[in-house]
């Protein structure tokens, strides 16, 4: 597998860059991040210290992505999306919130699911898990939790559906859902939509 590229531009603070990933022009990675093999990060992206990004996710231009993201494989996070990580945040400059901010208990971690999208502009609130395929639409503002393969829009979130693993919209009839396009099956199962079999493994999701 081929090294990782860094564009002359980009500012890599850390260490921590998986074979075969992009980084692209004006991106900033500050030290302590981790970012697996075979990603794309794009122009002017800015990943700070602490988070983690797994193998195959693609980050698109302008994305800032705060500490305590945790990214799975295979996401995708379109143009000007943005995490955030304080559930009540203020200045830390602020003399009477030195003592808060002195340690990191106010760090509210957030989860991006294996396979799931981020659309652009997407505003994702502290402390929430987007889970495995969801997919959320351009602009949402995400304030709770998304369940895997739910498709969620407006501001705040709302679930209009659910998602195939590769993106196709599912209608679940009496508790079951397939793929019109994949021909992948699902079922609900204590009220989650889950797939009959295992999404395949790496090689087959990702060349």
């Amino acid at each position: 597998m081929a090294a990782a590229y860094i564009h002359p531009s980009a500012l890599v603070e850390t260490q921590d860059i998986g074979d075969g990933t992009r980084i692209w022009a004006n991106v900033h990675i500050m030290a302590g991040a981790v970012i697996g093999p075979d990603c794309n990060v794009c122009d002017s992206a800015f990943i700070e210290s602490g988070v983690r990004i797994g193998r195959g996710v693609t980050v698109k231009t302008g994305v800032s992505i705060c500490e305590g993201i945790t990214v799975e494989d295979g996401a995708f996070i379109g143009p000007d999306a943005v995490f955030t990580n304080d559930l009540r945040p203020r200045s830390p400059r602020l003399p009477f919130m030195r003592e808060k901010y002195a340690t990191k208990q106010w760090l509210a971690p957030t989860r991006v699911g294996r396979g799931a999208s981020i659309g652009a502009n997407a505003t994702i609130g502290p402390g929430l898990v987007i889970g495995d395929w969801a997919m959320v639409a351009a602009g949402t503002v995400v304030v709770r939790h998304v369940a895997p393969h739910v498709l969620v829009v407006g501001n705040p979130a709302r679930s209009i559906g659910h998602v195939c693993a590769c993106a196709q919209r599912l209608t679940i009839d009496q508790g079951c859902a397939a793929c019109a396009a994949c021909g992948r099956d699902y079922v609900v199962q204590g009220g989650t939509l889950t797939p009959v079999r295992p999404i395949e493994s790496w090689p087959d999701v990702i060349p």
